[in-house]
């Protein structure tokens, strides 16, 4: 009976380990920079990039070139969403990753619009 508990106990540590493991993982796939380009929206808003680091042990994000902070950013299973400010209003992102590709949509006051981003390779 007692070794039946100890081996329930160490699948139970194995496989929140496994678990844990994996979703660092997906957090790491992220890590780097993402050349986006957005549909049907004005010539200077069709592109530019997103960055994700790592930074005290969490992940963070910023847009273009001026690193402007990704705000409520939320990564888990492959599901990736945040918020930029513009223009005093918010603008939404909601984002599939697989593998180096993000697909999703962007939700502004004028609109909803698609997404898609590229993960640049590493320098």
């Amino acid at each position: 009976m007692m070794k039946t508990k100890y081996f329930l106990m160490m699948i139970m540590a194995v496989s929140l380990f496994s678990i844990a493991a994996r979703q660092t993982e997906l957090a790491d796939e992220i890590i780097g920079t993402w050349k986006y380009s957005i549909s049907n929206v004005p010539p200077e808003y069709e592109s530019g990039y997103m960055t994700f680091e790592q930074k005290d042990n969490k992940t963070v994000g910023y847009m273009g070139e001026d690193k402007q902070p990704m705000q409520e950013l939320s990564i888990d299973q492959g599901k990736v969403s945040f918020q930029t400010s513009f223009d005093g209003g918010l603008i939404k992102y909601t984002l599939t990753q697989k593998g180096d590709s993000l697909k999703g949509a962007v939700s502004t006051p004028y609109g909803e619009f698609p997404v898609v981003a590229v993960k640049e390779a590493k320098k």
